[in-house]
Order: C-alpha cells, then structure tokens, then sequence
C-alpha cells in the first residue's frame, strides 16, 4: 500500500487521535502524558515526511475522497510548498513546546489535560494549512477557535484567564462564520470549493460583480484571527494562558491562520485596489500601534503580544502591497517571527517561573542570576529589532525594500517609508526595553524568591530556535532558501520571482532605514521615561476590554429583553406566540396567492372505518385538552391517540413509520410516567375567561389554518422525490424497504447527526440526573400511601418469560429491516422496551447484577459503527457513508444478501438502545432514591 495515497489525512487526524491518550496517560504519572505527547507529535511528522519531495520538485500531491458531492464538499488534502512550511512550523515548534510545557506546568497542573488540548489544537491548524477543500477549510478553522478557547481557560480558577477565552472565542468565531459566507461566494463564483479550481480562477473572481462582498468576508475572518486592527485587542488579553500556550498560539500557529489564508488566496484575491487598502491600511494601522503600545507594556507578555500584533500587520502590510517580491518578504517573516517570537515567550516563561513575575520593574539586573537565559534572550529581541547577521535584518530590509517599491503604486504611497520606519523605530526601542529592564537596569525589586537558570531541558527549546535565528541571519541560502523558494512558488501559483537573501547588499536606502531605526529606536528608549509621561498625561486610556464587555453586556440585555417579550416562563404563552406566527404567516401567503385555495385533484372516499378512526382521534385529542388536569388520565389519552396514528401509517401502507410509532410510543409513556412522579398529580385550573377566550379563538384558527394549507397542498397534483427512492432503492441500496433504504443509504447522513444527537442527549440527561435528589411525595393525591411491594411477583415472572422473546423480535426485525419492515431504530426501540421492563419488574439492582453492560459504552460503539462505515468507504474511495451489499449462499440457509449498511444500521440500533436505557434507568433511580429517602423521612 502506497503511503502517498492517504498520509496526508493521517498528519491531521493524528493528534485528534492522540489527545485522548495523552489525557489518559496522566492516570499514570504526570510525565505520561507529555512523552505521549511527544510521540504523537513526532508520528504525525513521520508521517509526512515520505511526501516532503514532493514540494521540492515543484509538484503538489492532492489526496481526496468524495464526502458530500452534490454540495461540494470533499474530504480533501493538499501539500504543496506553502502548506509544507506551515505544517513543518507546527510540528516542529509543536515539539519544542511539548518539551518547555513539561518543566513549566506546575504539580498542580493537569498535564493531561494541558497536552489533549494542546494536539487538538495542533490537529486543527494542520487540518487548515493541509485542506484542499475550503469548505473543510472553515471547519478545521472553527476548530482552532474552539481548541484555542480551552487551551486559553486553561487556568480556570483565572478571572482573565475566563475573560480572556471567551474574547478569543466571540472575536475569532465572529470572524469564521464572516469567513464560511465569503468562501461560499467564492465556491458559487468558481463552481467549485477545492483549492485547485479556485486558483486557477484569480481573473474570473475579481471581475465578478460580488467580489468586493467576498474579499470583505474573507478579510474579516482573517482579520480578527490574526489580530489586525481593530479586531487586534483579543491577542493581549488571551496572555492569561499558561506561557507555553502563548509561545505556540501567538507566534507560529494560531495567529499566523489569518496570515496562511493571505499567503493561499493571494493570487486569487490581490492586485485590486480593494485589496490594497483594505490589507495594506489595516496592517499598517496594526503594525504602528502594536509597536507604538508595547512600549509601555510592563508586563513581559504584554510587550510580546502588542510586538506580535505588529508583526502581524507587517506581514499583513506586505500582502497589502500585491507584489510577487512583496510576498517573498511576508513568508520569509513568517518564518523569522516564528523563531524569535516562540523563543521570546519561552524566556518570558522561564522568567515568571523563576522569579514569580513578569513585570519588568522588578524584574532587573537578571544578568547575574540567570546568564545563559540573558543571552539567548537578548539574542532573540534582537532579531525582532532587526539587528544585523540574525534572522530578522533580513526580512526586514526586504520589508524596507518592498516599502519603497510601493511608491510607484499607491497615491499616498511618500508616507509609507516614513511611516514604517517610524514603527520599525518603536519595535528597536521595546525590544530594547526587553533586554535592558529585565537583565541589566540595577537589582530584582521585591522578589518572593531569588532567581536562578531553569532546568536544563526547559531551556533547550530557546537554545535551538536562537541558533535558529542566527543560522539564517548568517547562512540564509543555506538553511532557509529551498523551503522558501517552494513555499513562495506555491503562494504565487508560480515561478517565484529573483530575489536575494545575501547578508550585505551594500549601501542602500533600505540599510539607511535599518540604521534609522536602531539609532532613534535607541534614542526613543533613552528618553522613554519623559514619554511614558507624556503618554500617560495627554492620550486617554482606551480599554478594548472595557469596550468589548459593554458592547457584549448590552447584547444580552437587549436579548434578553426580547427573550421575555416572548417568554414569560410559560410554555402556553411560548406556544401562544408559535401559533400566532404561524396563522399570520400562513394568511399573508393566502392573501397573496392570486390562484384559487383549493385544487381539482380529486379527494379519496371516506369509508366508515377512516371516519371512525379520525372521530377517536378529534375525541381523544378534545379529552386530552379538557383533562389536562389530571395528568395520569391526560397521559393515557395521549397514548391513545399515538396508536390510532399508528393505525393511520397503516392504513396509507407505512407499516415502517406504525411501528416506529409504537415503539416511541411505548418508551414516551414509560418515561412520562416516571418524570411524572415528581410533578403535581393535577395542574391548576385556569380562571380567566379572558385567558380562555384567546386560546380558544387561537387554537381554532390555528387548526382552521392548518388545514386549509393541507387541502390547498393535497388538492393539487405535484411531483415527488419518491420516484427516484423507488427506483433505486434496490439497484443503488440493495433492498426492497425503501424507508431503511433512505435512512442508512440514500440519507445516511441525516440519520448519524441524529443518532450524535440523541447520544449527546442520553448523555447529557445522564449527567443532569447523576446523584441527583428530589423531594417525592408520601402518598398519591388520594392520601394512599404507596405500596410498599414495588415489584409484583406475577409482573417479575411474566417480564423474565418475555425477555428473550422481546430480544429474538429486536433481533428479528433488525435483520429483515433492509428488505421488510423494520430496522436498526425500531429494534432499538423493542430491546430497550425489553431491558427497561426488566428494571421495572425487578427493581435495579437485581437487573444490574445479571445486565453488566455499561450503556456509556454501548453508545460509543455504535457511534463508532456507524462512523466508521462511512469512513470506510471514503477510504476506498466512494463517498461519505456509500454501502455495497453482495449475495452469499450458504448450505441450508440458501441465498440471502449482506450489505454494508447493516453495519451503520447496527451502529444506529446500539446507539438507541444505550441512549434510551441510560434516560429511563437513571429516571428510574431517581424515583427509587427518592422514595426511599420519604420513607426514611417518615419513618
């Protein structure tokens, strides 16, 4: 088996895969779970690397499976020199990370837990860069929100560290769905959503007329990812993480998303003037005022962030400027970022680890304490300032370069040196401010505990990606060339333009800019104490976070004020307002409908059985109105008008839907008669004859309206999908019950989101009713006291007689479900009839002592079953879910047929029957406890 045919989903879906692992590893010893960690990492490398040629010989291996193609979708895969390089700054960093995170956690610390979020948000970055589908795109995107969220709550007894993840979370998944509606302009303009066809497609999508509407949704999406002005103030508030988050988050992954999306759409999306002002004006605006405020940031990781978001928006500037040279800079930054950012926070987290703060006014003179740390970080705040022979000049005089360049193409195009200069002047000065304040600038200030050098292996991640920095300072052809070359090839989707990453381009006015910039950058930082005076008298103090908390705390009190508008904590009134809607949206269509209301179709003959069937269930449907008072009576008639809906199905042969009625019937009367014992035996009366009056007159228009749009439907003649169904039921799904058909075939996929459903609430209802006590009443609203025999020995006997037989008819009617009616749902449905019947006649603890399943697990397997059908087939290359069957012949047995689909249908009837005896066993333990505990009360 060739490895290069399905690898590439591999090094996304590992660490999904390993997060689990790492989480259960920590039962074992803390250590566990960053060697799992670790290993997963490393895997997920290992796995791409057989494909890493491939870039390099100027190639992109696309790997795809069909999921849903009648809307697009693909479970689709692309590795080409731009996603190459981010998903080596993943792994890689990833790795380093791992290794920091291990000695930074404190004992206190779930490391398992640390280290499950960690690889899922690694997961879902590799899931961005690798996705050949945009739509897939978006999803892993969202995930990164979401993965983010939990690593930045991390802390969770942190006021900011709460705060601070639900900002990231609001902004950043704001942004995605902006994102989801602009690739969905962009899939509807090119006709198709994968990567191949979209950049083949750059002309057709600038000149189409909703260009402008799309570029502005993508840009949101990106924007607010990767901190751009004025999405930029969720970055500095997300520093509540623990540091190791921070030095991966907000360095090489997550915030470099928006950044990737640049770099990807860029030949599809640049060259327009809407483009250049709209990335050109927002990453200047970022790249000046991240570098203006980090200046006077005291926090270590305030000055980092605000840094970060500058650097962003120089990469973002770059882009702005729509030429091929001026992306060569953006993704050479890219990568010079990454290693001095990461290795930047990483001493900041040695510094708080080994003194307690991060604030630079007590932090000083740590030269002494702490030299092997001091030169790596002044190493690495020296590449951010751009200082020559490390990483950053580089980048940066090509950024200088491409500034001036900008001048032929843009009206105010004299300001942009000046003014990138100017915030390339604040980045010397706050990185400056890094190195002075924290190792030189006298003595530690009111430390808790004296500082020293970390353990060894900490620090080995800051040691490897400072040389880093200065390898490519100094050896750039050497060490960076080639990934850059292709990296840049696969941005430009073509030949990468001639530039050069030689150290001494000799005098220029690029280097006059560098020089300018270190030496007023100096002088800025010589001065700062006048200007953080200045600062502090005369600019006001804009606090987003304050900003952001207002603008959010009046969202939910005008939704809230609408929420009670409509709901006033009665489910009449909650109706009331459904009904209403309804009729008036039913008789404004009505109104404008210029046809007449009914059709010529003629109506089918009422016999006399239909006109009795439809007099019980008006009867029974008035009785349940009227008796609603008396509960137990209301829930009788209920039932009775679920069996004559049933008998209904049947009569318009759809025996599947009679049974699958009854069934649900069955379980909803068993778990009403259990909530029930809790609740008041009789509802209070209603009073108002105005109140009844208006439901009166409510009710009656709404059923006359119901059926008015009935008789106006089914008076016409119309054309139905069923046809098709018909046909294929047995060429495309091989079986004869065309309804199982659809649910595990033709709409598979409708039927595993309702299965997650239902195992999502089985579970939830679980944990809500986990060791939970509530009051029970003595007696029944009689004064009887209850009986004190809850098991009758005539109910015990006959439920233990029946219990096989009821397993044998579930088992029956799922194997005939394909070709007869029945299925995975309905027998579902009977077997867990047949083990709650058990719990009911024998109490729980008898039935548990000889039903040793856990249905937590049940669930899981059939959730798995299911999944892995329609993984199965994507794996030999079909759609999402498509099922084959072939015929065998058995001695004895004879002919009969095999179809994959019984192995989704199995997944369905074992999700049912554990979400289903999980609600009602637990219900059931409820109302034993309960009882218990009143008799105890009155004994």
């Amino acid at each position: 088996m060739n490895l290069l045919t399905f690898n590439l989903p591999l090094v996304a879906l590992i660490p999904f895969l390993g997060a689990p692992i790492a989480a259960w590893a920590a039962r074992f010893s803390r250590v566990a779970s960053a060697w799992v960690a670790g290993a997963v990492t490393f895997l997920s490398l290992l796995t791409l690397m057989p494909a890493v040629h491939i870039p390099f010989n100027n190639e992109t291996l696309i790997q795809s499976w069909s999921w849903l193609p009648t809307l697009g979708l693909d479970f689709a895969f692309r590795l080409d020199g731009l996603s190459l390089l981010f998903s080596f700054l993943i792994l890689l960093i990833g790795l380093l990370v791992i290794l920091y995170a291990r000695y930074y956690l404190s004992a206190q610390d779930s490391m398992g837990r640390f280290f499950a979020y960690l690889l899922m948000f690694m997961g879902s970055m590799l899931g961005i860069v690798l996705s050949e589908n945009l739509i897939q795109l978006v999803i892993f995107w969202e995930l990164t929100s979401l993965t983010s969220f939990l690593l930045i709550s991390y802390w969770q007894y942190s006021q900011d560290a709460r705060d601070g993840a639900r900002m990231a979370l609001t902004i950043t998944g704001a942004g995605g769905l902006a994102m989801l509606a602009g690739v969905l302009m962009i899939g509807n303009m090119v006709g198709s959503f994968n990567l191949t066809d979209v950049l083949a497609s750059g002309d057709l999508i600038r000149q189409n007329e909703h260009y402008l509407t799309a570029l502005v949704l993508i840009l949101l999406g990106v924007f607010t990812k990767s901190a751009q002005f004025p999405f930029h103030f969720w970055l500095p508030h997300a520093m509540a993480a623990p540091t190791p988050v921070s030095a991966y988050l907000h360095s090489a992954t997550m915030v470099k998303a928006g950044i990737f999306i640049l770099a990807r759409l860029f030949p599809v999306l640049s060259g327009t003037e809407a483009w250049g002002w709209l990335v050109g004006g927002a990453g200047m605006i970022t790249m000046v005022l991240g570098a203006y405020t980090a200046l006077f940031k005291h926090d270590l990781k305030g000055l980092l962030a605000y840094s970060t978001i500058s650097h962003l928006g120089l990469i973002t500037l770059l882009f702005g400027f729509s030429t091929k040279l001026a992306a060569v800079a953006a993704i050479f930054h890219i990568i010079n970022h990454a290693t001095f950012k990461a290795s930047l926070f990483m001493v900041a987290g040695i510094i708080d680890h080994e003194c307690g703060t991060r604030d630079m006014r007590r932090v000083n003179g740590l030269l002494k304490y702490m030299p092997h740390t001091a030169i790596l970080a002044m190493i690495a705040a020296s590449a951010m300032a751009g200082v020559p022979l490390l990483n950053g000049f580089l980048s940066k005089e090509m950024f200088f370069q491409q500034a001036l360049t900008a001048t032929d193409h843009h009206t105010l195009s004299w300001a942009i040196p000046i003014i990138v200069t100017f915030g390339a002047v604040f980045s010397v000065a706050y990185s400056l401010r890094f190195i002075h304040d924290v190792f030189f600038n006298g003595e530690p200030q009111g430390l808790t505990k004296t500082p020293h050098e970390p353990p060894r292996f900490m620090r080995i991640p800051v040691d490897i990606l400072v040389l880093l920095c200065l390898g490519v300072g100094m050896m750039p052809v050497l060490i960076v060339a080639p990934i850059l070359t292709v990296a840049v090839a696969a941005s430009l989707q073509g030949v990468p333009p001639d530039y050069s990453l030689a150290i001494w381009h000799g005098f220029n006015i690029p280097l006059l800019m560098s020089f300018i910039a270190l030496v007023f950058g100096a002088i800025v930082y010589f001065y700062r104490e006048k200007l953080f005076r200045w600062h502090d008298t005369n600019l006001p103090r804009l606090d987003a976070k304050t900003l952001f908390n207002r603008v959010t705390h009046g969202l939910l009190v005008s939704s809230g004020k609408i929420s009670r508008l409509f709901d006033r904590g009665s489910l009449q009134n909650a109706i009331s307002w459904v009904l209403l809607s309804g009729v008036a949206a039913t008789l404004y269509g009505f109104l404008q409908f210029d046809s007449p209301l009914f059709g010529d179709r003629n109506l089918l003959d009422a016999n006399l059985l239909t006109m009795i069937q439809v007099g019980i269930l008006i009867v029974a449907s008035i009785l349940t109105a009227v008796m609603h008072h008396n509960r137990l009576v209301a829930l009788i008639i209920i039932g009775v008008i679920g069996l004559i809906v049933s008998l209904g199905f049947v009569k318009f042969s759809a025996p599947d839907l009679a049974l699958t009625q009854l069934s649900v019937e069955v379980v909803t009367i068993v778990l009403l008669l259990l909530a029930l014992f809790f609740l008041p035996q009789h509802s209070p009366q209603e009073r108002s004859h105005k109140r009844l009056t208006r439901d009166l007159v409510l009710s009656v228009s709404a059923g006359v309206t119901v059926m008015l749009l009935a008789m106006a439907v089914m008076t016409r003649d119309y054309s139905t999908i069923s046809g098709f169904f018909l046909e294929n039921s047995k060429p495309g799904g091989g079986g004869t019950n065309v309804v199982n058909v659809i649910l595990v075939d033709f709409r598979g996929f409708d039927t595993l989101g309702e299965i997650v459903v239902l195992a999502l609430a089985g579970l939830g209802i679980f944990a809500l009713l986990e060791n939970l006590k509530l009051p029970a009443p003595l007696r029944d609203i009689d004064g009887r006291e209850w009986s004190h025999d809850p098991h009758p020995p005539i109910m015990q006997t006959l439920t233990r007689l029946l219990f096989p037989l009821m397993l044998m008819v579930a088992v029956f009617i799922f194997l005939r479900g394909h070709n007869l009616p029945g299925g995975g749902f309905i027998a579902g449905l009977i077997a867990a009839v047949a083990l709650i019947s058990q719990y009911l006649a024998n109490g729980i603890a008898w039935t548990n002592a000889r039903i040793k399943v856990d249905m937590h697990k049940v669930i899981a397997v059939g959730l798995t079953a299911a999944f892995v059908t329609g993984l199965a087939a994507m794996f030999l290359s079909y759609p999402f879910l498509t099922t084959t069957f072939t015929y065998l012949t058995w001695p004895i047995v004879g002919k009969f047929e095999i179809a994959s689909a019984m192995v989704f249908d199995l997944g369905v009837f074992l999700v049912v029957v554990g979400a289903t005896v999980l609600i009602l066993v637990e219900l059931g333990k409820l109302s034993h406890a309960s009882h218990s505990l009143a008799q105890q009360e009155k004994k």
